[in-house]
């Protein structure tokens, strides 16, 4: 791998993993298509998780504080702000792990992450049928559905962050304060990714530092705009824009495979 490689990858990672557009669909497609191409290495991809993670950290670093101060102080709000994403990480944990090995099976399979992608962007354009709500408070059923969908995106083509906020508006939840849950629940879903993933470092050569840090960056910074541009899209209610880009990558890889 060199530098260059790194910093596609990042910026690949950055954008797909929050934008509705599924990174796993994508790095599944890029392996069958680019000539090549192939999955980096674990050490490299829990690289590119920290970096987004710092990314998520950083957009939502104020929420988090008042969510810790507040839990410890008792305010009411971030509370059960804080409780609500553990309600909610708890259906994503029980179905990452009691299907992890089928998905493990099927990661490879370019036509399962190109279906995958069409029900995403069904999925999304769904929501622009949908009376937005104004509720900006989540309920515990609206965590566990919440919850539930991103265990469901453990599959390639099926976009966390597209389901957790589509799930959302169905549930009449403010758009915006359906992605700030959404970002806000990706950070256990995204340690616990890393948990994984970190047992097996010891099964890869280590490189030049260089490209990892390359690679953090990039993801780090893509990830950065890419929450920046999806919270200013669902201020202006565009979600279902989305919906097309996955149809057309999805119905392309279909036609050339």
């Amino acid at each position: 791998m060199n530098n260059l490689t790194a910093l596609l990858l990042g910026v690949m990672q950055g954008v797909a993993e929050f934008l509705p557009i599924s990174s796993s669909g994508h790095l599944v497609i890029a392996q069958h298509f680019i000539k090549g191409f192939k999955q980096p290495g674990i050490l490299f991809d829990v690289v590119l998780h920290v970096g987004t993670l710092v990314s998520t950290l950083i957009y939502f670093r104020r929420d988090i504080v008042e969510i810790i101060k507040e839990f410890f102080k008792g305010g009411r709000d971030n509370k059960k702000t804080a409780i609500l994403i553990i309600v909610a990480s708890l259906p994503t944990a029980i179905i990452g792990l009691t299907f992890k090995d089928y998905v493990e099976t099927v990661f490879s399979s370019v036509s399962i992450a190109a279906a995958m992608l069409l029900v995403t962007g069904l999925i999304l354009f769904l929501t622009g049928f949908v009376t937005r709500g104004h509720k900006d408070r989540l309920g515990f059923l609206d965590a566990i559905l919440i919850g539930t969908a991103q265990g469901i995106a453990i599959m390639p083509g099926i976009s966390r962050s597209g389901v957790t906020i589509s799930t959302g508006i169905f549930r009449k939840i403010d758009a915006e304060e359906a992605g700030r849950f959404s970002f806000l629940l990706s950070i256990p879903a995204i340690l616990g990714a890393l948990l994984i993933e970190s047992r097996h470092i010891s099964l890869v050569e280590s490189g030049s530092a260089s490209f990892y840090i390359v690679g953090a960056v990039a993801a780090m910074v893509a990830g950065l705009l890419s929450i920046h541009f999806l919270m200013s899209v669902l201020r202006s209610k565009r979600l279902a824009y989305f919906a097309v880009y996955c149809w057309i990558i999805g119905g392309i890889t279909f036609l050339v495979i």
